[in-house]
């Protein structure tokens, strides 16, 4: 059995949610960003829409951080997707896939970041991507009910 990693006031992330109407919901970070979240009968995300979000996203910064290196994108775009089954488990996504179209410039340092995203890609998966390896290693989710501490 592994041993649990050190937490603390640095390792703490959080994401306060206020109600704003029936069915709409507003997260806001601690540095004020604020996020509507719906049940889907409006434009406002989903929560199922942020995970995917956040997976795409999680991955996007990451494969950034590393070929940017090399060379910035000329262009990018990302596509996560999955689908929601019910069964014997309850709700969940099955299938998740998050898939990079990026364009690098030509040239050498263009061709320097193209050779790199294949490995950048297998570490997002495997290590990187906090919100991919959360949802992999399959980590337990405690709802509770009473006053919310600072």
């Amino acid at each position: 059995m592994s041993e649990q990693p050190e937490t603390g006031p640095e390792t703490h992330r959080s994401v306060d949610l206020v109600q704003m109407g029936e069915g709409r919901f507003k997260a806001t970070n601690r540095r004020g960003g604020v996020l509507p979240i719906s049940s889907g009968d409006d434009p406002d995300f989903t929560p199922v829409e942020l995970l995917l979000a956040g997976l795409a996203g999680c991955g996007a910064v990451d494969l950034e951080l590393v070929t940017r290196r090399r060379a910035g994108f000329e262009s990018f775009a990302a596509r996560a997707e999955g689908h929601v089954v019910r069964d014997e488990q309850g709700s969940h996504l099955v299938q998740l896939q998050v898939t990079f179209d990026v364009v690098f410039p030509t040239g050498q340092d263009g061709d320097r970041a193209r050779e790199v995203v294949p490995r950048t890609l297998q570490q997002i998966q495997d290590r990187l991507c906090t919100v991919g390896r959360t949802v992999t290693l399959g980590e337990p989710v405690a709802y509770l009910a009473g006053p919310l501490a600072d």
